[in-house]
């Protein structure tokens, strides 16, 4: 699906309002909160959905304060989560347009696993007309950069995978590594697929610019100090590793991180539909989202 899972959230909570048989606004923020709850049950731990449904829950109560009367509200809520959709694409728009100026031709980009926004930004450079390489890690075990190495190069874009453990040996021949966000966090640092921290460390090392292409709908309120901070779904990679004819002991205990927190310092900057902002912008930009 081209829609990311924050957006289908928000999709499903407009079909709560539109269902509600809520007579006021606490009624129906009372079944705000309970389709939350079963949507965040349902997709345990995913950063963006969480964030998303925030959002859209801190726009009900704005809108609520607003709007006195109650038909009108519920209206407006219906008409404003439809319209997230298509915001979202334009926000995907909006970031390749900032982020084609730091692709120049010849230029070579190392991606990490799968992002719609950063395959969109790629896609879009590559329409303008930019000759540039892209090297996508494979994104183990679900190998998820096989997918965007097929989706690239079905476009003409000029791609080369490598196995996930030689980015160091690969950062050389890089010029930015441009990666994704599952969740933009309070103090600019992101959370995204596992080995994403360990990239962002290796082109710091060797002076390699880190950018980080996300929507602001992704931007949460966690502010994580380490890696234990960060929200985990478990993963069933044994099953995963089997497809690819791996075989783990099974009396081995097995550490399976989805995703993994990448701090502020190794990100350079960051390409949102608000703009290009350094991580130290992102807590200002969360206080105008929020209130």
């Amino acid at each position: 699906p081209d829609h990311a899972m924050a957006v289908a959230a928000v999709h499903a909570l407009t079909k709560v309002i539109e269902r509600s048989k809520a007579q006021t606004i606490m009624e129906l923020q009372k079944d705000l909160k309970d389709a939350v709850e079963s949507l965040k049950e349902e997709v345990k731990s995913s950063i963006s959905l969480k964030a998303s449904c925030e959002l859209f829950s801190r726009y009900v109560t704005r809108a609520s304060l607003d709007i006195t009367a109650f038909s009108n509200c519920r209206q407006r809520l219906i008409t404003r989560g439809k319209e997230f959709a298509e915001a979202s694409m334009e926000s995907r728009s909006r970031i390749s347009n900032f982020g084609v100026r730091f692709i120049q031709n010849g230029t070579r980009i190392l991606i990490h696993g799968q992002s719609r926004v950063v395959n969109h930004l790629l896609m879009h450079a590559h329409k303008s007309g930019k000759k540039f390489s892209v090297v996508i890690t494979e994104g183990r075990p679900d190998c998820s950069g096989y997918n965007t190495a097929k989706e690239l190069a079905k476009r003409g874009i000029l791609c080369k995978l490598i196995l996930d453990a030689a980015v160091a040996t690969a950062m050389d021949n890089i010029d930015l590594v441009l990666v994704g966000a599952e969740g933009v966090v309070e103090n600019g640092g992101v959370i995204n697929k596992v080995g994403t921290y360990q990239i962002a460390m290796v082109a710091s090392l060797l002076r390699k610019p880190v950018y980080v292409a996300a929507e602001s709908y992704k931007f949460t309120r966690i502010f994580p100090l380490c890696q234990k901070d960060v929200p985990q779904r478990v993963d069933n990679y044994h099953v995963e590793l089997k497809k690819v004819g791996i075989s783990p002991p099974s009396a081995v205990p097995f550490f399976n991180p989805a995703c993994d927190y990448t701090p502020p310092k190794f990100i350079t900057l960051l390409f949102t539909d608000l703009g290009i902002l350094t991580p130290s912008a992102v807590s200002d930009e969360l206080i105008k989202l929020y209130y």
